[in-house]
């Protein structure tokens, strides 16, 4: 398994849009067990994104998908920027493949 986990910096008064934005082009995703946009409660602006793939294919290729696409270009102008991205490999848990 591949995962990644990011915190992202909305525009000021922006994280619930990007929110949004990023739950609405994730519906479809093949390859991906887990995708988890949460808010971080340290930061009005901030927004951890944690995922779990099958592999680090799957999720390069999910980068391709329209309505990912569509869900990037909508969601750029509310990004102020990226602070954490780590890679994992997740090893299993609850919902999550074994």
């Amino acid at each position: 398994m591949y995962g990644l986990i990011g915190r992202i910096k909305a525009q000021p008064g922006q994280r619930d849009a990007l929110a949004a934005i990023l739950l609405e082009g994730t519906a479809i995703m093949p390859g991906c067990f887990s995708y988890v946009v949460a808010r971080d409660p340290a930061d009005a602006d901030a927004l951890w994104v944690t995922e779990v793939w099958d592999s680090q294919e799957s999720h390069r290729a999910s980068l391709s998908l329209p309505a990912v696409q569509a869900a990037i270009a909508k969601g750029r102008p509310l990004i102020a920027g990226f602070d954490s991205r780590t890679e994992t490999e997740p090893l299993g848990g609850v919902g999550l493949a074994r």
